[in-house]
């Protein structure tokens, strides 16, 4: 019987191998080439790539673009008829080619030196005409591939591909490109919810806001939670500043003493001095102070002026959770 693990563990060792000698090569084109793009105020980078290398390329643009670095991928075959349009004067070429002989990319070459278009070149082959041609070269040579036949691209992709994500990390550190810029860019995403959404963009507000005053008998209170769905009602004053709050639990306490809820007022049985959150909060810093304080309800406040509530239920249908 064939061994697959025996086969699948050499080719993660020749993928290791290549990654490891893969250091070498970020030299000062490397350098060059990062000050290049930081430099280049405005313009995008266009990857290019035919077969697998397009493959590549088109993860590493998108790497770029996530990251703080204005790019795209073009087809070399679909720019020689007309895509070559999308790329401008001021624009920088990213050019991947293992072999650094894609002839299908080098045909462009003197269309982009005649647009003064700056090109880096990634390639395996330091003595290439692609090499040769480009601004700056980054070298991406390995001993061998993967394949045992030395011909499917394997660890020279893989090596292709960390090369382009050193590449795009480096310029993101260099911007000072934050977290939050991040998620600004993956909106639809759990990191985009975890660091964009706020509570204010959740909560509760106007008539669905459960507020009552301290005066209010406890059977009316009851009746305002049920109405509003919370699971907890805000007591407030005349001037609607936050005195105390009402839940769920409450009522389960104050049924164990034998409290007659139709006489008693709720400002005999509330809560002072409950966690409360600015709306500003964001949402999953929201969900980490609910979770510490074992509570299922926020009251948010500014400056002690009820603005709004949420439960843990309005957290899970934004998908903080």
């Amino acid at each position: 019987m064939f061994d697959f693990r025996a086969a699948a563990l050499e080719v993660l060792k020749t993928e290791i191998e290549a990654l490891e000698q893969l250091d070498q090569y970020v030299n000062q084109d490397f350098i060059n080439a990062c000050e290049l793009i930081l430099s280049n105020h405005g313009g995008k980078i266009a990857v290019m790539g035919m077969g697998k290398s397009g493959h590549i390329g088109k993860k590493i643009a998108a790497t770029l673009a996530s990251t703080g670095t204005s790019a795209f991928f073009v087809h070399p075959g679909e720019a020689a008829h007309g895509d070559l349009g999308m790329i401008k004067a001021g624009d920088i070429l990213l050019a991947i080619s293992n072999s650094g002989e894609s002839s299908e990319i080098l045909s462009l070459f003197p269309v982009l030196k005649r647009l003064n278009i700056k090109i880096i070149s990634m390639t395996g082959k330091p003595s290439s005409n692609m090499a040769k041609l480009s601004d700056y070269h980054l070298q991406i040579s390995v001993p061998k591939e993967a394949c045992p036949l030395g011909l499917a691209p394997t660890a020279s992709t893989t090596a292709t591909l960390a090369m382009g994500d050193a590449l795009a990390v480096a310029l993101l550190q260099a911007r000072g490109f934050t977290a939050e810029d991040f998620a600004l860019s993956h909106p639809g995403g759990a990191l985009g919810r975890k660091l964009l959404l706020k509570l204010s963009d959740i909560m509760h507000t106007g008539d669905k806001l459960p507020i009552v005053t301290p005066d209010t008998l406890i059977r009316d209170a009851l009746l305002v939670i049920s109405q509003k769905g919370l699971g907890m009602t805000a007591v407030v004053d005349g001037n609607q500043m936050l005195v105390g709050i009402f839940t769920d639990g409450d009522l389960r306490r104050i049924l164990d003493k034998r409290i007659d809820i139709h006489s008693t007022q709720i400002g005999e049985v509330m809560t002072t001095h409950p966690t409360v959150a600015h709306p500003n909060l964001l949402a999953a810093e929201g969900l980490n102070l609910m979770q510490d304080k074992a509570i299922n309800g926020l009251i948010l406040c500014d400056h002690k002026k009820v603005v709004g509530a949420l439960n843990m239920h309005d957290l899970l249908k934004a998908g903080v959770m």
